[in-house]
């Protein structure tokens, strides 16, 4: 049991690590955040909802100005205010919005949460243990080599999450009527709304946290060719 100490040590260190940034997440949203209140958004939501045979879904507000959707960890649904004024603009639509909250009903839908917290412990105990490992032969460049690994495996993990989001969000879509036009339409506007074109900070592609998004659109465009031959 003792020679496995090291290991559990590790593992607890970083699900301690996890929980602590999950807490200061949801205590940033807890004060900078609102619920929505935009009618033409309402609309859509309520189409979700009775989708879903729910009785609402619920979407805050987070107030910065960056462009992004996010789902807590608690399974909260936020846009940023950003996002928002985007719609207010009308530079997005109500419908292109309602692709963005359906692909974070995904996250909360399919316990993406709850997997980012064993991938955040394995991730860090994996990188622990190859410090320690690696420090004795490459003392150097070991901490380099630790880095680049662990961030190209939580990558590829965080690219498997949105990819499944993804598809969860187009079949809401199509049940709610809404349709993956607006799906595809709002990936198309990502780049220029966010400053990417779908790979943040020119990151290489195995590095990027997020799937580049022609490959997303493809995928959403593969799922209709599907659906209509089943149809």
């Amino acid at each position: 049991m003792l020679k496995f100490l090291p290991l559990l040590l590790m593992l607890a260190y970083g699900y301690a690590m996890y929980r602590f940034s999950a807490w200061r997440t949801l205590k940033t949203l807890d004060a900078q955040s609102r619920p929505l209140d935009e009618p033409g958004l309402a609309v859509m939501t309520g189409k979700m909802a009775k989708a879903l045979d729910l009785p609402q879904v619920k979407v805050n507000v987070y107030e910065i100005g960056a462009v992004n959707g996010l789902a807590a960890p608690d399974g909260r649904i936020f846009l940023t205010r950003g996002f928002v004024e985007k719609y207010r603009q009308g530079i997005v639509s109500a419908e292109e919005l309602a692709s963005v909250i359906a692909h974070e009903l995904g996250h909360v839908a399919l316990g993406h949460s709850k997997r980012r917290m064993i991938d955040f412990t394995g991730a860090n105990a994996l990188g622990m243990l190859l410090m320690a490992t690696l420090g004795r032969f490459v003392p150097g460049i070991g901490p380099v080599l630790v880095r680049t690994v662990t961030g190209a495996l939580t990558a590829h993990l965080s690219r498997s999450d949105e990819h499944e989001a993804d598809a969860y969000a187009s079949a809401l879509l199509v049940r709610a009527g809404i349709g993956t036009g607006p799906q595809k339409t709002m990936f198309r506007k990502l780049g220029a709304l966010t400053g990417s074109s779908g790979m943040p900070g020119g990151a290489p592609a195995w590095l990027a946290s997020h799937p580049p998004i022609e490959e997303r659109i493809r995928r959403i465009e593969e799922r209709e060719t599907r659906w209509s031959v089943e149809a």
